[in-house]
């Protein structure tokens, strides 16, 4: 299927839709401390996103084709999970990082955008992981322009990732996004360059890459979403959503507390 392009009415919905994600990431950093539970940061999240925002939360109920229904409305990855751990009893404690991921509806549009947290004070291999896979989605974010290819963007990930020694994990990928929370296309966050489809100016996608301190493998959990490293590796994960614009790109999930972006040689 062809990727959907977005007028200037619909970018702009875009644009409210991945704030107000972001914003709800803003929101729950204080909140990411020794003692609190993941449950307990999920319930902070969904009460805002609905009573504050307006917004929907997306992952509630969500259920594509063989999955059963996601049971909360955010995910949190903690350590060697990968993506899609579900919310629940897990206590944080000093030394945990964590990943959560928020996907906000607004007017009929979808935000997404996901960071990674540290939980009192990290281990040396914890913060460069998760500094080099923010600098790794950088660099797929920079190769977004009209006219290059999704591979540019795919090769630029995988060869900083495998440069610092860290795996890229094959098995999920960026999507693209809009009034569906995953469109065409598939943006794969390993490749080679000049290979897939060309982007063209109106073009709205994720770009999320999930890296691993150790091996890319990857297996599921009994609850049907958690997603670990097998060998029980550091995994991090960071998400921006895109918008291809004339001449290159615009981060859609930009808020107040939005880290900035990675320095152009990181």
């Amino acid at each position: 299927m062809p990727a959907v392009i977005k007028n200037a009415e619909e970018v702009e919905k875009m644009r409210v839709a991945g704030r107000l994600a972001s914003a709800v990431l803003d929101y729950i950093t204080p909140h990411v401390r020794p003692g609190a539970s993941t449950g307990q940061l999920n319930d902070l999240c969904h009460a805002y996103m609905v009573r504050v925002q307006g917004t929907i939360p997306a992952p509630l109920n969500y259920a594509p084709p063989g999955y059963k229904p996601y049971p909360k409305s955010i995910c949190t990855s903690v350590n060697h999970q990968v993506c899609h751990g579900v919310p629940g009893e897990r206590v944080l404690k000093s030394g945990d990082v964590l990943n959560i991921d928020v996907t906000v509806i607004k007017d009929g549009f979808h935000g997404d955008s996901s960071r990674m947290f540290y939980v009192g004070e990290p281990g040396i291999q914890a913060r460069r992981l998760v500094e080099v896979t923010y600098a790794c989605m950088w660099r797929g974010i920079r190769k977004v322009r009209p006219g290059a290819q999704l591979g540019d963007i795919g090769e630029a990930i995988q060869s900083s990732a495998e440069a610092a020694g860290f795996s890229v994990v094959r098995e999920f990928c960026g999507h693209g996004i809009g009034r569906r929370f995953h469109e065409e296309p598939q943006v794969l966050h390993y490749g080679r360059a000049g290979t897939g489809m060309r982007l063209e100016p109106g073009m709205t996608f994720t770009i999320e890459p999930m890296i691993n301190a150790g091996k890319a493998a990857i297996r599921e959990l009994a609850d049907g979403w958690t997603i670990v490293t097998k060998d029980h590796s550091l995994s991090a994960q960071w998400e921006h959503t895109v918008l291809v614009t004339e001449t290159g790109f615009e981060v859609l999930t930009v808020s107040a507390g939005t880290p900035p972006p990675a320095p152009a040689d990181a």
